[in-house]
């Protein structure tokens, strides 16, 4: 794995047990009894490591130290093991002493976005939310270019509902990687939360044409059953239009974005009710509701988070 996208995927780590975890465990413990761990060759930083982090999604904090302590001795000097031995601090020391383990770092070196943003994420979680949100400013005012930092500062702005703000920081984003179209997913969800629902629709409508094949295997996107972010984006237009079509002042756009015509809304919102009942028919066997706000409620149960 390159070495800055290593980085930027280490600065975002959280613990998450899953299946693929759980095997990368039992077959690295295994090894490392067997004293044929890491194995030699250019791989063998990223397999310790990939241990390491399996380890700490299935709360095996001993293994991962043994993970650690094999890094540190092969790579004492690599940002990438001070970043690891964070991690590791997070799941064993009290938030405070990781706090001051990372300051040090960074007053060593500023360089390490990846150290920024886990000292960012400590202060969240420890509820100093003006303090994660200066940490992740001046790291992004030094590395404008770190997409998931954006992400992460919109993610705080939206959980203390300041949706103005995330939408902005939700920009820089885009900017950088217009073709995720969950970027655009949650740039859409977020205008919807402000709200300004014309802006919300236009982005709901981009993520729809990002997510829909133009055609799979001979058979026209109409014929499909939506999935996954295009079900999402496709319940997101269906909000829109209703709230356009039922709330005359939803037209109004902080964004000057203009609504669609009344001919154009109901053309939409028909297209994405017959999108809509045909996942759900897919999904539940059985007819949604045909009223407009009974229907919404019930699709909205198999939306994926």
């Amino acid at each position: 794995m390159e070495f800055t996208a290593a980085l930027q995927k280490l600065g975002g780590y959280q613990p998450r047990s899953s299946l693929k975890a759980k095997e990368t465990l039992k077959t690295g413990v295994a090894q490392l009894r067997s004293g044929t761990f890491p194995p030699r060759g250019d791989n063998g930083f990223e397999t310790a490591e990939g241990l390491f982090l399996a380890a700490l999604d299935e709360g095996d904090v001993e293994t991962a130290q043994q993970c650690l302590e094999i890094l540190v001795n092969k790579f004492p000097e690599s940002p990438r093991v001070d970043c690891l031995t964070g991690i590791l601090m997070e799941a064993k020391e009290s938030p405070d002493d990781v706090l001051n383990f990372y300051t040090a770092l960074l007053e060593a070196d500023s360089s390490n976005a990846a150290i920024w943003r886990r000292k960012a994420g400590v202060l969240r979680r420890k509820g100093k939310i003006d303090q994660a949100v200066e940490e992740l400013c001046a790291l992004l005012d030094t590395f404008y270019t770190e997409v998931e930092a954006w992400l992460e500062l919109a993610d705080i702005y939206s959980s203390c509902q300041q949706y103005t703000h995330a939408l902005q920081t939700l920009s820089h984003a885009l900017l950088l990687a217009p073709q995720n179209p969950l970027h655009v997913l949650h740039f859409a969800e977020t205008a919807y939360l402000v709200p300004d629902i014309p802006l919300a629709l236009k982005m709901f409508l981009q993520a729809v044409d990002m997510t829909d094949d133009d055609e799979q295997d001979g058979i026209s996107p109409a014929d499909t059953v939506p999935t996954g972010l295009a079900l999402r984006a496709w319940f997101g237009v269906k909000l829109c239009t209703h709230k356009l079509v039922t709330e005359p002042k939803a037209s109004n756009s902080p964004s000057q974005i203009a609504s669609p015509t009344a001919n154009v809304l109901a053309s939409l919102d028909d297209l994405a009710t017959e999108r809509l009942r045909t996942a759900y028919l897919e999904t539940t066997r059985e007819s949604p509701p045909t009223a407009g706000a009974q229907f919404i409620e019930a699709v909205a149960r198999i939306i994926p988070a």
